[in-house]
């Protein structure tokens, strides 16, 4: 391997970690903007999709205005963009801020993180081929890792409330749908074409639910600023960074580093937050990301994620 080509896999694991890292410090930004400064989890959901829909539209459309317009063209490939939008996207944000809202940005990431194995279980049935070795057992850490965040070891009782159990699993399938329903779409558009129309449509059917100018929460310096961190460098700048590695070093390995973000949630929580994490919570999240590393180290390549 010459000096270029060691400096372009030094670029692409720099970018992909960097990416997951700031995916999870945006996770414990929100906890703190929903728990500590009240501000609405669905209008910080809609701020941020619309921006972050808008921007990448933008950007895609800088060189060739076709580019953003052509998906319409095709009636089938508009019902999927549509149906990606809302049942992708914009549940897989809500979800997920949800959890964090309910419960904690550790917990909330790290069950999101279980949403691979239900991606492999899934292309199981598909196939009608029963899981490998790796496969198994990556699904047995999963449902072990699960359960001890979700009961510190107890049976029969709940470490976090109902729901934030139901927004975590919920999480976890919409990123599965996330990942596995545009993938024609993807090969066939630019990636910031498909996820800039997801995030503004879904943005735009979230206004009925929160309207952008329906404000609340105490508004200071540091709401401003956790929020505009949670837009920029917690959505625009890491699927940048994040699409940029999967070019330079390809899905696999980008997908495999991004189990840095579970880990970084947890860490920041902790440390800043003071969130309550027992031992219990780490021997489960390092079963989670211990499903990432073996799903993330098998043959075929991984799709998308942000």
């Amino acid at each position: 391997m010459n000096n270029t080509e060691n400096n372009k896999v030094l670029k692409g694991f720099l970018l992909a970690v960097s990416a997951a890292i700031l995916w999870g410090v945006s996770g414990t930004f929100g906890q703190f903007l929903f728990q500590q400064r009240g501000v609405n989890v669905e209008w910080l959901i809609t701020i941020r999709m619309l921006v972050t829909g808008a921007v990448l539209l933008i950007l895609a459309g800088a060189n060739n205005r076709r580019d953003l317009w052509s998906i319409w063209s095709n009636r089938k490939d508009a019902i999927d963009l549509l149906l990606f939008s809302i049942v992708g996207v914009l549940a897989v944000q809500y979800s997920y801020f949800a959890a964090i809202n309910y419960s904690n940005a550790a917990t909330a990431t790290v069950m999101q993180y279980t949403g691979p194995v239900m991606i492999a279980i899934y292309i199981a049935l598909k196939e009608r081929k029963f899981p490998n070795g790796k496969t198994c057992l990556a699904i047995l850490l999963a449902v072990l890792g699960t359960f001890l965040l979700v009961t510190h070891g107890k049976i029969g009782t709940l470490s976090i409330s109902g729901i934030a159990l139901f927004f975590g699993l919920v999480s976890a399938v919409t990123l599965a749908f996330y990942t596995l329903q545009p993938v024609h779409l993807l090969n066939k558009y630019k990636s910031t074409v498909v996820i800039g129309w997801g995030m503004l449509i879904g943005g735009i059917a979230f206004c009925f639910v929160r309207a952008p100018w329906d404000v609340a929460g105490v508004w200071d310096i540091q709401t401003y600023s956790y929020t505009s961190f949670i837009v920029i460098f917690g959505t625009l700048i890491p699927f940048y960074a994040y699409l940029t590695a999967v070019k330079l070093i390809g899905g696999q390995k980008t997908s495999l580093l991004a189990s840095a973000e579970p880990l970084s949630a947890a860490l920041l929580a902790v440390l800043w937050l003071n969130t309550p994490f027992a031992f219990t919570d780490w021997m489960g999240t390092a079963c989670i990301i211990l499903t990432i590393v073996l799903l993330g180290t098998s043959k075929k390549e991984e799709m998308h994620t942000v």
